[in-house]
């Protein structure tokens, strides 16, 4: 993993833009870029079922059981597995052409360092939520992402949650979030 951006807002809370893969953070929690189900199937999701272990599908099958399906406002928590993270935050991002997708995309974001600040984690790493199969364009998304982290810095400078970092696999993606984040230290 290459830290290629950061920035630390007045409350002290550092936001990072990493080059890597997801999977190999040791952080409090990743966060999964997740459908409503909850189904660990292609993309980020299947990379952490690939490499967490079937423990975390099921863990993911029980919460929708008990609580019915994922929502941009109702993340999902479950164990690591065999990651190196800690937990796992399910965060349901919108699929493109959906309606309201700007507006669903920062829900999942904000409700997803809700949990975690919930949770008592102090580092979280996010992929691109909704940037892959679900088809939002990613210079939309990026600049949503890093606003979402930014408000909740400041609504919480008191918050547990001290560093996000966006941990992306490819290099426009990469290229994209450090726009986004050059733009917000302006």
């Amino acid at each position: 993993m290459t830290v290629v951006a950061e920035h630390t807002f007045p409350p002290g809370q550092t936001v990072r833009v990493c080059h890597g893969d997801l999977t190999d953070e040791a952080v409090d929690a990743i966060v999964n870029a997740a459908n409503e189900r909850l189904a660990l199937g292609g993309g980020v999701a299947g990379a952490i079922r690939r490499r967490g272990g079937e423990t975390i599908q099921q863990e993911c099958d029980a919460w929708v059981r008990a609580h019915g399906p994922g929502a941009h406002d109702r993340p999902a928590l479950t164990s690591g597995g065999r990651l190196p993270c800690g937990a796992v935050i399910h965060a349901v991002g919108p699929v493109w052409g959906s309606g309201d997708e700007d507006r669903k995309l920062e829900t999942a974001y904000r409700s997803a360092l809700e949990l975690a600040e919930a949770s008592g984690f102090r580092t979280v790493a996010f992929p691109s939520l909704s940037t892959g199969i679900f088809g939002f364009p990613v210079e939309r998304a990026a600049p949503i992402a890093v606003g979402a982290v930014r408000a909740f810095c400041e609504a919480h400078p008191e918050s547990r949650v001290r560093e996000v970092r966006f941990t992306l696999i490819d290099a426009p993606t990469v290229g994209a979030f450090c726009k986004a984040l050059c733009r917000v230290r302006v």
